[in-house]
């Protein structure tokens, strides 16, 4: 892998002021292909640097690991994956699309738990506050029926949903049908069927052979406008 991740860097420098400081302190280790830095709060402080050979990835790190930008000591390592970049320039067209998904998947995938992680977090806390007096009393009677929906159970917001060959779609014109929709969605690899619910408007289930297609066609179908283009697409994974 010749992708570089840097973190420990000042989180107040401008994205491209920093980028810039970047490429002049790392350009004369190699060809930089790529410098990727982020303005959202998780990315703050870490940027990639993806140069043309893993040679020139070694040699900065040993040269640069420690050395203070902005007043901060950086710490470099072998980024874990490869870069869109690398692949993009290494691959074909068919295996750049293929490292999107997977990467989209992954992302998908980390959402998911996060949000899970935060829900049973809030849970916990919200259960450790309450007096022991203030707690309701359950009552006994219909005991022994399930709750569809248990108190405390953590709901997972549609858009942290993790991947699912089978995909959810929403806010259909009602004039939308088996055909139309295939239309839109047979373009994308592994497409099975499009199945519409009885008795329900604008709303159908869209399957795929494997997980892979339905993360392409979510991807490149949410949010697309329909009919007159008063009605968005709602395009999301199936609950599992």
């Amino acid at each position: 892998n010749s992708s570089i991740y840097v973190r420990n860097l000042e989180e107040r420098i401008k994205v491209d002021q920093l980028k810039e400081a970047l490429q002049e302190l790392f350009a004369e280790y190699g060809e930089i292909i790529d410098i990727v830095a982020k303005t959202n709060l998780k990315a703050k402080g870490q940027a990639f640097i993806v140069f043309d050979t893993i040679e020139a990835a070694q040699k900065a790190i040993d040269d640069i690991q420690g050395f203070e930008l902005f007043d901060k000591p950086m710490q470099l390592a072998f980024a874990k994956t490869r870069s869109d970049a690398t692949v993009k320039r290494t691959g074909n067209e068919e295996e750049f699309e293929a490292h999107k998904r997977r990467r989209l998947a992954e992302k998908d995938k980390k959402k998911a738990a996060e949000q899970t992680e935060t829900n049973a977090l809030k849970r916990t806390a919200a259960q450790g506050t309450a007096p022991e007096a203030a707690r309701p009393i359950k009552p006994t009677r219909g005991a022994g029926l399930k709750s569809s929906n248990p108190a405390g159970a953590a709901v997972i917001p549609d858009e942290y949903l993790p991947p699912n060959k089978i995909l959810f779609v929403q806010n259909l014109p009602e004039t939308y049908d088996v055909e139309s929709l295939s239309q839109i969605f047979s373009r994308f690899d592994g497409f099975r069927e499009v199945r519409m619910v009885p008795g329900r408007k604008g709303i159908a289930f869209v399957e795929y052979e494997s997980e892979t297609g339905a993360i392409g066609a979510k991807e490149n179908t949410a949010g697309m406008a329909l009919g007159d283009a008063s009605q968005i697409m709602k395009v999301t994974y199936q609950r599992q």
